[in-house]
């Protein structure tokens, strides 16, 4: 109590010096960030910027040992690994020291890194445009073989076109201002086999273009996808349906010049302003309900993009969503994260642990093991919860586990009623023990996790 995000919004805005520098800003050396290093006296470096975090101390949600590893150092890649999307300019501009001094640049020892890079830039990504009357084409040429629209990403609004093509953790851009204007409606080809993506716009007016365009910043690099920073969107609430007594599914429609699908296993992030303050959570969408026909695939529409989200009475993000109207807009990034469909595309056994909300990962990817994966045998979910009314879902699982012998679910309440039959506790080695099996011997089992950190934490252990 008394330490929330919004005390801590509060107290950026009191007028307190929160630096202990009364406002001055200075160059500070590596030898002077160093002298910095305790809890009642410490600096942090992110990105060149260097921040006295000791007044966010107890304010950080990940407690005062997460920020103590970064203290008197340059914590630029702890912070890129735990969280680089936390908007940490806007949060700590009030602690901000200064900038680090500039050192002489030495020669450099990975010159032959940067030629390999640019060697692969060149060798594997080119663009071209042209046009017809009515039409714009813009051609990227990745001679990637395995080329899909989950890895293309296109945003075409008020004359910036934006083509972003994702290859493993990197990322190519074309990145213009049009040189005229175009409708909102924007189409994109794959050609899979030889790895050509074409970008077709409308022109608004039949008139010959001299050029595409003025490039942006960013345009036609090829650079590490957590170089590149996250690229966001306004999205419109078109529903909000309730799952159960404190979580919502909602249905978030995506602008009309966008092509973006959302891959399995990765999530997005959305962005709203509280008070002055950007803050930006993680979400990882859904599908609209769980198929249970799995003849073919499931055609998304690829214009919607649904969250389950549960609302915390005290937290100040999921409370600011759900005071959103329908027709509302909320901005929207790009997908991020790490899993690979291949994970799944060799297992003979899915085993899901999911805890509370932790079941929104899963919801895809059981999809995907039970509709495209010809090797899964069996595809477990062991679904931990407080209370019979916190399963999300209950009734689709259960259809689900009827309709496909492949498909089991498990429910295991901490807190249940009296009236409850089936199993309770909390994620522990016996309880595991009892569901975590293989269907033969030797089966190839792929686990996955996902729910609070201390669930998740007790769960890999």
């Amino acid at each position: 109590p008394g330490r929330s995000l919004m005390d801590w919004i509060r107290l950026t805005k009191s007028g307190k010096d929160l630096t202990g520098l009364r406002g001055r800003l200075i160059e500070v050396t590596e030898d002077e960030l160093s002298k910095h290093n305790k809890k009642e006296d410490c600096w942090i470096c992110i990105r060149g910027f260097v921040y006295n975090v000791t007044p966010y101390m107890e304010y950080h949600p990940g407690g005062e040992d997460e920020l103590m590893k970064a203290a008197g150092t340059d914590g630029t890649d702890l912070f890129d690994q735990v969280h680089r999307w936390v908007n940490y300019e806007s949060m700590l501009k009030e602690c901000l020291v200064g900038r680090m001094a500039v050192k002489p640049i030495a020669a450099p020892k990975g010159e032959l890194k940067y030629i390999y890079f640019f060697l692969l830039y060149f060798l594997f990504y080119s663009y071209d445009w042209f046009q017809t009357d009515s039409l714009i084409t813009v051609v990227i040429y990745t001679k990637q073989k395995d080329m899909n629209a989950e890895l293309v990403i296109v945003d075409c609004q008020d004359k910036q076109l934006r083509g972003e093509i994702i290859i493993d953790d990197h990322s190519y851009l074309v990145e213009v201002d049009l040189d005229h204007a175009v409708s909102e409606d924007v189409a994109v080809n794959i050609a899979e086999k030889v790895g050509k993506v074409e970008i077709i716009l409308n022109k608004k007016d039949n008139i010959h273009w001299k050029m595409l365009g003025q490039p942006r910043e960013g345009h036609n690099t090829f650079i590490k996808r957590t170089d590149r920073g996250l690229f966001y969107r306004k999205c419109k609430l078109v529903s909000k349906t309730e799952v159960t007594h404190d979580t919502k599914l909602f249905c978030l429609m995506l602008p009309k010049g966008t092509h973006l699908c959302v891959p399995t296993g990765q999530h997005v992030y959305l962005k709203q302003i509280i008070a002055g303050t950007e803050v930006v959570k993680p979400y990882t969408p859904v599908l609209p309900f769980l198929p249970l026909d799995f003849q073919e695939p499931p055609r998304h529409d690829g214009v919607h993009i649904y969250l389950m989200i549960k609302i915390y009475s005290h937290g100040l993000f999921t409370q600011a969503l759900d005071h959103l109207q329908i027709g509302d807009y909320i901005s929207v990034s790009n997908p991020e994260g790490n899993f690979k469909k291949s994970q799944v595309q060799t297992s003979e056994d899915l085993l899901l642990l999911a805890g509370g909300t932790g079941f929104t990962p899963m919801v895809k990817l059981l999809n995907f093991a039970l509709t495209e994966v010809s090797c899964v045998r069996t595809v477990k979910l062991i679904f931990f919860n407080k209370t019979e009314d916190d399963i999300l879902w209950r009734n689709q699982l259960e259809q689900l586990a009827l309709k496909d012998e492949r498909f089991e679910v498990q429910f295991i309440l901490s807190q249940p009623s009296k009236d409850w039959v089936g199993k309770q506790g909390t994620i522990s080695s016996s309880l595991l023990s009892e569901f975590v099996k293989r269907s033969r011997r030797d089966s190839k089992v792929l686990i996955c996790i996902c729910g609070p950190t201390p669930f998740t934490e007790q769960g890999v252990q």
